[in-house]
């Protein structure tokens, strides 16, 4: 499906001409037809050289340009109508500085009514208007919606229009902008709108707002569907979605991909930011929202709003200025996570790294890492040092780095019993955002991460702590089951904390709280056992490894665990399983 808006001065011959080429009626109002007056969005739809084609109707009238400005943002291509006999009017200007604005790229000239007057003068006056902005050098048709004459010529026109735009990208993040919100007998609320990008499935789960809602139907160009593939029409039915609770400008989301904001550095095309007024209406989309402008260079400022909305960098969009009626700019999202202007001077600083900015180093150095999730979400490419889930700044990285064994020397200083520093103690003490990052963070530093400790490799215990534990160490050489009793490790200075030290470096083996042997011990059980009358009792376990009941139980029970011996229920063992 493709999708063109209209535009064009009030009663030129929009809504005629779309009844002409789709045999519908797009003002959906009674008042819209009493009047003859297109006053809200109309909508119709038809199939030329066998490609669908929905129209999005416009009004005309200057009193109705925010909903004009609600159909024709989001749409890819517009017809630009212009009659005959009246040529170039004041909302024709102004719906052309909409669509400059909006950057549309696409586009048909159509004179109309050329049964009333001759359309060459129209078309030149017309043509010369356009060549200056986004639409440049665009096709021009003349019509006329009374007696069909040349309709033929411009149904030849859209066909070679729509053949010019780029293909959508089907796989994209979904963000339809609502610019209809319903209610359907027996089905529920139905929102409206153009899908610029992405598919969106029956049963998918899409965010409004804060909430997640689920799609209970679709419908595209009239019909059923169970899936809608950009660029369509789509009209989508919520599941237990309140109709007072959703509206136009409101936009469902692809869950988890689109980061809302308030506050968004642009570069304007139009009017310079020095001239226009500080409060003002910008246009995102089909959204409408009063905003506050800061000037920071000639053509750079810093838009403000109320409530958050999801824009990436490269969006487009509108202002407008309602006192006045009309749009002295549109502007381009250079950044929607741009950093504070407290600081005097800091308007004219940001002004200068906005001239010719690196949007995702610069927003990596002001952060130092980033989840790689985020930098999607605000439409920038992947910058940086990839760790893990993350970016990182490759100079923050660098100091870090540097500053690392430091902080791990200091912190060993003050806990000398420690094996080394948890790995959350030194996030917190390096500011990291997540615990993951400390891994790849060690890589060059000459430091080891063990068991969920950071420390140089071969670091050992305190001083006095290592001759204390070298003692013990001797007395198991001796006697390899004889655990030493708790007065015993005291008097050496061995307390809980010194013995998990030692423990952790490998140095002793707890097979039970408080009961130490060495590091081998389980294997010299096993061997020893060997020498014995299969299955054996605990009695004759413990006399012959020379040890005691204290030792003798854990032990056999962690070389159950191990699958070394097999109790058999009645109080004995045997090897093996």
């Amino acid at each position: 499906m493709r999708v063109i808006a209209t535009a064009g001065h009030v009663d030129h011959g929009k809504s005629t001409l779309v009844r002409r080429l789709t045999g519908m009626e797009p003002d959906r109002w009674a008042e819209e037809r009493r009047r003859g007056l297109t006053i809200d969005l109309g909508f119709a739809w038809t199939r030329i050289a066998g490609e669908e084609i929905a129209f999005v109707d416009v009004p005309g009238h200057e009193r109705f340009v925010p909903n004009m400005l609600a159909g024709a943002g989001p749409a890819p291509a517009v017809v630009f109508v212009v009659a005959a006999g009246e040529g170039w009017m004041p909302q024709s200007a102004e719906h052309l500085a909409a669509l400059d604005a909006f950057g549309v790229r696409y586009g048909l000239l159509v004179v109309t009514k050329t049964d009333l007057a001759d359309p060459a003068p129209a078309t030149a006056q017309a043509l010369r208007e356009i060549a200056g902005t986004s639409l440049a050098d665009v096709p021009a048709v003349g019509v006329s919606g009374t007696t069909g004459a040349g309709l033929d010529r411009l149904r030849v026109a859209i066909t070679e229009l729509v053949a010019r735009l780029p293909a959508p990208d089907v796989d994209a993040d979904v963000r339809l902008w609502v610019d209809r919100a319903f209610t359907v007998k027996g089905a529920g609320t139905v929102v409206t709108g153009t899908l610029g990008a992405g598919t969106i499935s029956v049963g998918d789960e899409l965010m409004l707002g804060p909430d997640r809602v689920k799609v209970r139907g679709l419908q595209a160009l009239g019909e059923s569907r169970d899936r809608v593939q950009a660029v369509a029409r789509v009209a989508v039915n919520l599941r237990g979605t309140p109709r007072e609770s959703v509206g136009r400008g409101d936009v469902l989301l692809t869950p988890g991909a689109w980061l809302g904001t308030t506050e968004i550095d642009v570069r304007l095309r139009g009017a310079p930011a020095a001239e226009l007024h500080r409060e003002l209406v910008v246009h995102l989309g089909a959204a409408a929202v009063p905003v506050r402008i800061r000037t920071l260079g000639p053509d750079t400022a810093r838009f403000t709003w109320a409530s958050p909305l999801p824009v990436r960098v490269g969006d487009r969009g509108v202002l407008r200025d309602p006192g006045e009626h009309r749009i002295p700019a549109g502007f381009d999202v250079l950044d929607v996570r741009p950093p504070s202007l407290s600081r005097r001077g800091a308007a004219r600083a940001r002004a200068e790294a906005l001239v010719e900015p690196d949007l995702a180093r610069d927003f990596l150095r002001r952060n130092g890492f980033v989840p790689g999730a985020e930098f999607r979400a605000m439409g920038l490419p992947a910058a940086g040092e990839r760790l893990g889930s993350w970016l990182a700044d490759p100079g923050h990285l660098v100091g870090l780095r540097e500053e690392l064994p430091g902080r791990v020397a200091d912190w060993t200083r003050d806990h000398p019993v420690a094996a080394g520093m948890p790995v959350e103690t030194l996030r917190q003490h390096l500011g990291l955002p997540a615990r993951e990052l400390v891994a790849p963070l060690l890589s060059g530093t000459g430091l080891d991460l063990v068991d969920g400790l950071v420390r140089r490799p071969g670091a050992g215990l305190a001083p006095a702590v290592d001759r204390a534990v070298r003692i013990v160490e001797g007395r198991l050489a001796d006697s390899p089951f004889q655990a030493p009793e708790a007065d015993a490790l005291r008097e050496l200075g061995l307390g809980r904390k010194e013995l998990a030290a030692a423990v952790r470096l490998g140095r002793l083996t707890a097979i039970a709280d408080g009961v130490l042997l060495g590091p081998d011990a389980e294997r010299h059980a096993a061997t020893a056992l060997e020498a014995i009358a299969q299955p054996f009792t605990v009695s004759e376990a413990r006399r012959a490894l020379d040890s005691t009941r204290r030792v003798m139980i854990p032990l056999l029970e962690r070389l159950d665990a191990a699958g070394v011996t097999t109790p058999l229920g009645d109080g004995r063992r045997r090897l093996g399983r």
